[in-house]
């Protein structure tokens, strides 16, 4: 986070909430160095948030917490994305079968957001794929996915105002081959990244598609080349069945 002091308090007090998250909890002075504002201003924002209990106060150890209001938001924003345990369950069932991390993306607004991320020691996530993240679309599977949909304008328009920019010595970075590579994704129903995102990891996703076949979110899967070699037939069929089954679930959810 960078240490920038925020415009209004509205922002303030989201980037206090952010540092107390990021850290698992802050005293005020470590909130006020992080944001470089006065140590009066966080101590009312902090205690402003308080009261609302987004944030609780540990007074015998001088620090804050998050409140359990933020948990509320929290399971509303999975019940919009369609985060049931039916669905839940069918990624957790991925990462088992496959032994690959294993994640869901849905669509929100332009873009394709992790929503659910499974993993383990012995195949962990990217290390950025955290809920929320949705960046760099050219360089990750499930972003191609989402390009893929587009057509020319849109992807003129949504690739003018994020760049490409290599990640790797793989990111795609011309937009010529970036173009024929999401043709051939669009015609096979199946995107794949070899290293671009990150050196070192491979990653493919398939399209979820809700009821007028338009696209609802993705499933995806990661792992270190090595553990994908000689498996791209078994993973596309997992990964594809995975796909059908959570369509099934989402389109239950939303009648």
């Amino acid at each position: 986070m960078q240490a920038e002091t925020p415009k209004g308090p509205v922002e303030r007090s989201l980037m206090v909430l952010e540092v107390v998250a990021e850290r698992g909890g802050a005293s005020a002075r470590e909130i006020a160095d992080a944001l470089g504002l006065p140590l009066p201003t966080v101590y009312r924002i902090a205690n402003t948030l308080a009261e609302s209990d987004y944030l609780v106060h540990i007074r015998a150890e001088s620090r804050y917490e998050l409140g359990h209001k933020l948990h509320q938001l929290g399971q509303s924003l999975h019940k919009q994305v369609g985060m049931s345990r039916p669905v839940a369950r069918e990624i957790t069932r991925l990462h088992e079968d496959t032994g690959l991390a294993a994640c869901l993306t849905v669509l929100r607004g332009a873009e394709l957001v992790i929503v659910y991320v499974v993993d383990s020691p012995s195949c962990p996530r990217l290390p950025t794929m955290r809920f929320g993240f949705h960046d760099v679309p050219h360089s990750t599977a499930f972003g191609k996915i989402l390009l893929a949909e587009q057509d020319a304008a849109g992807r003129d328009l949504y690739l003018n105002r994020h760049g490409m920019r290599a990640l790797t010595a793989n990111t795609i970075t011309d937009r010529c081959e970036l173009d024929a590579e999401l043709s051939d994704v669009a015609l096979r129903g199946i995107a794949w990244e070899h290293e671009e995102f990150l050196a070192g990891f491979g990653c493919a996703a398939v399209p979820v598609r809700g009821p007028d076949a338009g696209l609802i979110g993705a499933v995806a899967i990661s792992a270190r080349p090595e553990r994908l070699a000689g498996r791209e037939q078994t993973v596309e069929a997992k990964l594809r069945n995975v796909a059908t089954r959570v369509a099934a679930c989402l389109r239950g959810a939303q009648r």
